[in-house]
C-alpha cells in the first residue's frame, strides 16, 4: 500500500505543473476578411497563462491599431469558448492615415518643424499618423536641448476633418529656459576645471542639456590622468541647475624602455642598444605633461630629448609646448634642435599648431674640414594639425586612430651661405577593428627635407623599433623617407596579444645619391602585466637587393609601465 503511495506521489509531482499551468489560446476576429488581415498582421500573441494576460494583450493591440491609424477601434465581446480558448471580437472602423497639427508659432519656429515634416505652413504641418508618436519625441527633444528639460507635447481637440484627422499641438514647460549655475566635481576635486571649459565644452551660464552633458562627459575616459565614475547627475531647485560630474584620478605617468641586441658584423660580437622614456601626465593637477627621453645605440650614437605641455594657459584655450632634442655622434657632430608652439584645441579629437624652432649643428672633427660635415644654423616657422580618436574601451590598444601633419619653412645659414629650406613630416595610423580578436595595425610614417644641398649632420635618421623594424636604431640617413609598418594582431584575451610584422620603406640620400627600398619582417607579442605593457618583437630587415641574412636579425624588448 505505501508503495502504491509513493508512486501516486511521484507521478503527481510530475505531471502537476501542467495541470495548474494550463495555457490559455486567443483568437481575434474582425467584422471582414481584410480587418482579419490586419489584425493578423500585428502578430499578436496567442498563447497566455490566465485570462489577466488576455486583458493586456488586447489593450496592446487596441493602441497599435490606434497608431495604425484606425482610432475609432472598438473592442466588442470576448466570448469563452471552453476552457482553454477564448473568441474576442474588434471593429477596425475606418483607418485615417493623415493628421493636421495646428501649432502655436511663437512657441515653434518653422525649422524646428522642417525637421519632422515636409508640408509646413504658417498654422500647421501635415504628418502621416503612423509617425506622428516619433516626430512628435523629435520636437519634444529639441525642446528639451533648448534649455526646457520638463516640457511636455499632447494633442488635444483630434476630430475629424475631411477624411483626415486634425488636433491642436498643446506644450507644457517653464516659462524660462533652464541654465547651468553651478558646477560641482565629485571623486577628484582637484581636477583641472579649464578642461570642463576647453576639452569638454561645459560651463557655466550654458544651456542645459542632459543628453549632450552625457555624450560630453563620456570624453573624460580618453584623458590618461582621469575616467568617469558615472554618468553625471542634475539637481533643480526653483531658480538653479546644480550640475554634479563623477571623476576620480586614474595614473598617467608611464615609464618605458627597451633592449635590443644583435651581432656586430665587423666584430661578429652581440651588441646591445637601447633608451629610457618617462612621461609624467597630470602631477601638479593642471593637466600638464613632461617628457624625458635619454638613448644610445650601438653605433656611438646618444639621443637626450625633453618635452613639456601645458594646457589652456591662463585658462584660456591656447596651450604651450616646448621641446629641446640634443643629437651626438660619436665624434662628428652634436646638433641641437629647441621647438616653441602655441597649440589651440578645436575639440577633444583635433587640435592646431603654430611656432617657430630652431637648429643649431657643430662639426666635432677637430677642426678638419668635411664636406658632407659642417656648422650651421637654422630657423623655422611651423605649422601642424593633430587628430586623436581614442578607443579607451581597449586597454592593450586605447587610440584608434591617430594623426599628425607638419610643414616647417625656413634659413639655413652657415658661414658662407644663406639657403631657403622646407620640412614635411607625416604620422599617422590607424587600427581596423574586425571583431573582438582581430585587427589589423597600419602606420605611416614620412618626412622629407627640401633644401638645394644638403650637409650628413642635417638629414634625418629612422630604423628600429619605433620606425622600420629590424635595423639598427637610427642607422639610415635619408634626405626623405617614408615607412609604411603593418601587423595582423589577434588578441587571444583583454592582456595578451601576438602580431605580425610586415615594414616596408623607401628612402633618398642625396649626399650619397642612393635610392633603396628596405623591408622587415618577423612576429612579437604583447603582455599587459600589473607593471605595464611587455612587448617582445623579433624582426629582419633588408634591403631591395640584399639576400637573407639570419645575423640581420633583431630582437627589441620594451616595457612600459604605468604609476
Amino acid at each position: 500500500m505505501k508503495r502504491i503511495r509513493l508512486l501516486l506521489l511521484i507521478i503527481y509531482i510530475l505531471f502537476s505543473s501542467e495541470v495548474f499551468s494550463q495555457n490559455l489560446k486567443l483568437n481575434i476576429e474582425g467584422d471582414s476578411d481584410i480587418e482579419n488581415q490586419v489584425i493578423d498582421s500585428l502578430n499578436y500573441l496567442k498563447t497566455h497563462t490566465d485570462y489577466q494576460s488576455i486583458s493586456s494583450e488586447l489593450d496592446s493591440i487596441q493602441k497599435t491599431l490606434l497608431k495604425l491609424g484606425y482610432i475609432e477601434n472598438k473592442l466588442g465581446n470576448v466570448t469563452k469558448i471552453n476552457d482553454s480558448s477564448f473568441l474576442a471580437e474588434i471593429h477596425l472602423k475606418k483607418r485615417y492615415h493623415t493628421i493636421f497639427i495646428y501649432y502655436d508659432k511663437n512657441l515653434l519656429e518653422k525649422p524646428l518643424l522642417n525637421l519632422v515634416s515636409k508640408r509646413v505652413n504658417d498654422s500647421c504641418f501635415i504628418l502621416p499618423l503612423k509617425d506622428v508618436e516619433d516626430k512628435l519625441n523629435i520636437i519634444n527633444s529639441q525642446i528639451i536641448s533648448a534649455g526646457l528639460p520638463f516640457s511636455k507635447l499632447k494633442l488635444s481637440d483630434i476630430e475629424v476633418w475631411d477624411n483626415n484627422l486634425k488636433a491642436h499641438l498643446v506644450i507644457e514647460s517653464d516659462s524660462e529656459k533652464r541654465i547651468i549655475n553651478n558646477i560641482i566635481i565629485k571623486g577628484y576635486e582637484k581636477f583641472p576645471l579649464s578642461y570642463l571649459k576647453h576639452y569638454l565644452k561645459i560651463k557655466r551660464n550654458q544651456i542645459f542639456d542632459l543628453n549632450k552633458i552625457k555624450s560630453k562627459t563620456e570624453q573624460l575616459n580618453d584623458l590618461r590622468f582621469a575616467n568617469q565614475i558615472k554618468s553625471p547627475e542634475v539637481l533643480f531647485s526653483k531658480d538653479s541647475t546644480t550640475l554634479y560630474i563623477y571623476v576620480e584620478k586614474s595614473k598617467g605617468n608611464s615609464f618605458d624602455g627597451f633592449l635590443g641586441f644583435g651581432n656586430n658584423e665587423d666584430t661578429n660580437k652581440l651588441q646591445f642598444d637601447g633608451y629610457l622614456n618617462l612621461n609624467l601626465t597630470n602631477n601638479l593637477n593642471y593637466g600638464e605633461s613632461f617628457r624625458l627621453m635619454y638613448k644610445s645605440d650601438e653605433n656611438d650614437q646618444k639621443t637626450f630629448q625633453s618635452e613639456l605641455t601645458l594646457p589652456y594657459i591662463f585658462s584660456s584655450p591656447v596651450g604651450l609646448d616646448l621641446q629641446l632634442y640634443i643629437f651626438r655622434r660619436d665624434s662628428s657632430f652634436t646638433t641641437v634642435n629647441q621647438f616653441a608652439k602655441l597649440h589651440y584645441q578645436i575639440n577633444s579629437k583635433h587640435k592646431i599648431y603654430a611656432g617657430i624652432a630652431s637648429t643649431q649643428s657643430n662639426n666635432l672633427l677637430n677642426g678638419s674640414t668635411s664636406n658632407f660635415i659642417t656648422d650651421f644654423d637654422s630657423s623655422f616657422f611651423t605649422s601642424a594639425y593633430g587628430y586623436i580618436n581614442p578607443q579607451s574601451y581597449n586597454l592593450l590598444f586605447p587610440i584608434n586612430t591617430y594623426f599628425y601633419f607638419e610643414t616647417n619653412f625656413g634659413k639655413r645659414k652657415t658661414i658662407s651661405l644663406s639657403e631657403k629650406q622646407t620640412q614635411v613630416s607625416l604620422n599617422s595610423f590607424k587600427i581596423f577593428n574586425f571583431n573582438n580578436r582581430n585587427s589589423v595595425f597600419i602606420k605611416i610614417d614620412s618626412k622629407t627635407l627640401i633644401s638645394d644641398t644638403y650637409f650628413e649632420n642635417e638629414l634625418l635618421r629612422f630604423g628600429g623599433i619605433n620606425s622600420i623594424r629590424g635595423f639598427e636604431e637610427n642607422s639610415l640617413l635619408a634626405a626623405s623617407y617614408g615607412v609604411l609598418n603593418s601587423e595582423y594582431r589577434f588578441q587571444l584575451n583583454n592582456t595578451i596579444y601576438i602580431h605580425t610584422i610586415t615594414d616596408l620603406a623607401y628612402f633618398e640620400n642625396k649626399i650619397t645619391n642612393a635610392k633603396e627600398k628596405l623591408i622587415g619582417y618577423g612576429f612579437g607579442f604583447g603582455i599587459l602585466t600589473n607593471s605595464g605593457l611587455l612587448k617582445l618583437n623579433y624582426a629582419n630587415g633588408k634591403s631591395e637587393n640584399q639576400k637573407f641574412k639570419l645575423s640581420n636579425s633583431k630582437i627589441h624588448i620594451s616595457l612600459t609601465a604605468n604609476f
